[in-house]
């Protein structure tokens, strides 16, 4: 069998022609799409709320450290995140991205459905604080086990020349995600009197994004397996851990750049869950307000990276994006969030609209590159291993650590953070490869002999039947 380095008997490009034209159902875009709304739904909900029902679940002498408990609690899902990462990626890349994405989405619901049913520290106890601790463990199993997987799933569905369009439906559908998250933590704590938010109106947003997980389970129950995996699975019969050893030994160039995508998502974390909470912390400025400034800030968002998502199949991946979202990062952070000290909804609007528009240039191609820079025998692994750690090591700990610089009297260390990470990021982007390309090619990867060998035989063998049919 071939490795990933092997070139094939060369197969003529243009005998698979048809399979770069096969009709691309419309279920498999809005199962990957509606199921990662659902699974960063969950996600980002319980970052909104944390300091709503803190004190009910996570009860303390002060309310500050309520909210660093349940904070914890928020950033242990991330810890596991990578674990999950490194051991399930694999298997979508032995077994399939499809069966992988159906059990993630089960793991999310059925996490986000004991948060939002679990009683009180005061009716049970201990076994809140533990319950909550069980859920965040489920989730974040799954959340190790979606994004890359569903990255995989939307590109390698995509058609040739529209990858870049359909990468950037996962991070829209997080934004959505994201922005319908918020805009639920907005109306209950907008809509409830404090005392009844606190007992039991917090729950609400928990127990949709439950139900939800079941209208995601079904469309991706329902949904197809993607023809590059099919193709690539009849010629690398690898175990999962064979997978991982391959990714670690021929593709560590390709690890580095994977993980400096994914590493700006430590402002992604802090301005969608921690933004409103650091205005209100450092201003006073009331949460109800803040947050809707966020749907404000968000709705941006969505519209900003399909967009470019589009143009980087015109124009490439990398000369817009994910460099000129970076160096908008660096420059408007530490002013924008300077100008939080300054009184008025509009500011909060514009402070939170502005960090959304560098976060969506950024957002819209990163998830097409990573999928480029991989095979498909180990794309999922390869995104996974990246991205999960990373994530775990700078997103999950961002509200923390912005929470920790507050109480510290250095709100701006927020800003230096977040600028020195992503500054960072930026010296490896000018490594990265052109991936994009306007051609019709069948592979993701710009080079993948094994899903040309697994093409090539598909086509031979459906040939030779209708030969032999003919025959007859």
């Amino acid at each position: 069998m071939k490795t990933s380095k092997q070139a094939v008997g060369s197969p003529d490009l243009s005998e698979l022609s048809e399979v770069s034209e096969r009709p691309h159902r419309r279920i498999n875009m809005v199962a990957g799409t509606i199921g990662h709304f659902v699974e960063w739904y969950d996600w980002y909900v319980y970052g909104l709320l944390a300091a709503v029902f803190s004190a009910q679940i996570f009860p303390s002498d002060s309310p500050f450290a309520s909210l660093i408990a349940a904070l914890l609690t928020y950033a242990l899902g991330f810890v596991v995140r990578p674990l999950s990462g490194i051991i399930i990626s694999p298997l979508a890349d032995r077994f399939g991205r499809r069966l992988i994405l159906t059990l993630s989405i089960s793991g999310m619901a059925l996490g986000a459905l004991i948060i939002a049913l679990t009683p009180s520290f005061a009716t049970i106890g201990y076994a809140a604080p533990v319950l909550f601790l069980v859920a965040r463990i489920l989730q974040g199993i799954s959340a190790g086990s979606e994004g890359q997987s569903a990255i995989a799933f939307m590109v390698e569905h995509a058609p040739a020349n529209r990858r870049g369009l359909f990468g950037s439906f996962t991070n829209m559908a997080s934004g959505f995600a994201t922005l319908a998250a918020t805009a639920a933590a907005a109306m209950v704590t907008a809509s409830f009197a404090p005392a009844d938010l606190a007992a039991w109106g917090w729950r609400i947003p928990f127990l949709v994004g439950g139900v939800l997980g079941i209208v995601g389970l079904v469309m991706r129950v329902r949904s197809d397996e993607t023809p590059e995996f099919e193709a690539s699975a009849l010629v690398d019969h690898k175990s999962a851990a064979a997978r991982l050893g391959d990714l670690l030994r021929e593709h560590p160039k390709a690890l580095l750049q994977a993980a400096a995508l994914s590493a700006p998502a430590v402002a992604y974390y802090t301005w969608a869950t921690f933004l409103p909470t650091y205005a209100k912390l450092t201003t006073g400025r009331d949460l109800a307000s803040t947050l809707a400034g966020n749907v404000i800030g968000l709705a941006l968002l969505v519209v900003i990276v399909p967009v470019c998502g589009a143009l980087s199949d015109r124009l490439g991946r990398r000369k817009i994006f994910p460099i000129i979202g970076a160096i908008g990062m660096i420059v408007l952070f530490y002013p924008m969030l300077l100008l939080l000290n300054q009184p008025g909804f509009g500011v909060y609007v514009l402070v939170s609209a502005s960090g959304w528009v560098v976060l969506g240039i950024w957002q819209a191609v990163y998830p097409t590159i990573q999928a480029e820079l991989f095979p498909a025998s180990v794309r999922v692994s390869g995104i996974g291993f990246a991205h999960q750690i990373v994530i775990a090591v700078f997103g999950g700990t961002a509200p923390l650590i912005a929470a920790a610089f507050v109480a510290a009297g250095q709100p701006m260390l927020v800003a230096v953070y977040m600028i020195a990470i992503v500054a960072l990021c930026l010296i490896v982007y000018f490594t990265l490869p052109e991936t994009g390309s306007r051609t019709g090619r069948v592979t993701v990867a710009p080079i993948d002999p094994e899903v040309l060998e697994g093409e090539h035989l598909v086509l031979s063998t459906s040939s030779a039947i209708d030969e032999a049919k003919r025959s007859q």
